[in-house]
């Protein structure tokens, strides 16, 4: 499949496709459940049980088209791999997230199942969401492990910042990575108790027996406390002379005003189908660049520097 060695260059566009075509999927998958096509094959990993390829029907070609998708996804991620292992120089850490993608597919495809055997329970739906954002997290970071060169030392000592101030970035990081996920299950919640199931028959489908109107506050009171913690980290980021994690902290402030925006709006306007397909897209670009935050703040290192 490949000539010759994988050059360091090389692998990190392998390693970004991974990651484009798994947020890719994302939005595909999204658009089964907004187009009441969850059903439109109601068997697996056949379409119906007497045919494998679905029929000319509109929700079954969304459905199956979705399935056809996650080839696409699986063959990347293969690419991924065999890359890692042709790469010069090899690198372990690059094979195991690499072969951590290859597990997370695999699960996402059995997990499918559930969905479908399920008649699209709210709980699997949510299940399959959340790993798709595992699974965006694997990619990112081996999408930021890949740009590390070969010569570059394990921690990137930052000069002129005060060690304790480099354990406050990190200890903040943290604090937003962890809330971004709770964001993530309480959007997940939020779309377990609303109106699109991803049934055709929205009111037949099961949801949540939550007050759509509760966790739509929770979910913004979530949020609040991320951008929050986003906000201590540009302060925390400024003060230790980390320009680049401050930049980035930046990038993830911008981004959840923008999906504040949106959610705001999409709540009011009735939750229509287009600006919740936006949501879901910035959700999953909210998330690839909080774990981008959280790998550029690990780097700092994470002993004080030895004086000369």
């Amino acid at each position: 499949m490949f000539r010759g060695a994988v050059s360091p260059e090389r692998y990190v566009r392998m390693a970004q496709w991974a990651l484009w075509l798994n947020a890719a999927i994302v939005l595909t998958g999204a658009s089964v459940r907004l187009t009441g096509s969850g059903l439109g094959c109601t068997d697996w990993p056949t379409c119906e049980e007497d045919q494998f390829v679905a029929s000319l029907e509109y929700h079954a070609l969304i459905e199956f088209g979705n399935r056809l998708f996650t080839g696409a996804v699986g063959f990347a991620v293969i690419i991924a791999v065999l890359g890692s292992l042709r790469r010069t120089p090899r690198r372990t850490p690059l094979v195991w997230w690499s072969l951590g993608l290859v597990v997370g597919v695999l699960a996402q495809a059995i997990l499918g199942a559930f969905v479908v055997a399920s008649h699209l329970a709210p709980q699997m739906t949510m299940a399959h969401f959340l790993l798709s954002m595992v699974l965006l997290w694997n990619a990112t970071v081996l999408v930021e492990k890949a740009k590390v060169p070969d010569d570059e030392p394990a921690e990137s000592p930052v000069s002129g910042a005060p060690f304790e101030a480099w354990t406050r970035v990190r200890l903040a990081t943290r604090v937003v990575f962890a809330a971004g996920a709770c964001l993530l299950v309480t959007g997940t919640i939020v779309t377990g108790s609303g109106p699109h199931s991803g049934s055709e028959n929205d009111l037949t489908a099961d949801r949540l027996p939550l007050l759509v109107r509760e966790v739509t506050r929770v979910h913004t009171i979530t949020a609040m406390l991320v951008l929050a913690a986003v906000v201590v980290v540009i302060r925390q980021a400024q003060a230790a002379v980390v320009p680049h994690v401050r930049e980035q902290a930046m990038r993830v402030a911008s981004l959840l005003v923008l999906q504040g925006a949106i959610g705001y709006w999409q709540y009011f306007a009735g939750v229509p189908v287009a600006l919740v397909a936006v949501h879901i897209a910035i959700a999953c670009l909210v998330w690839v660049q909080i774990v981008r935050l959280a790998w550029l703040a690990e780097r700092v290192p994470t002993a004080a520097p030895v004086r000369v």
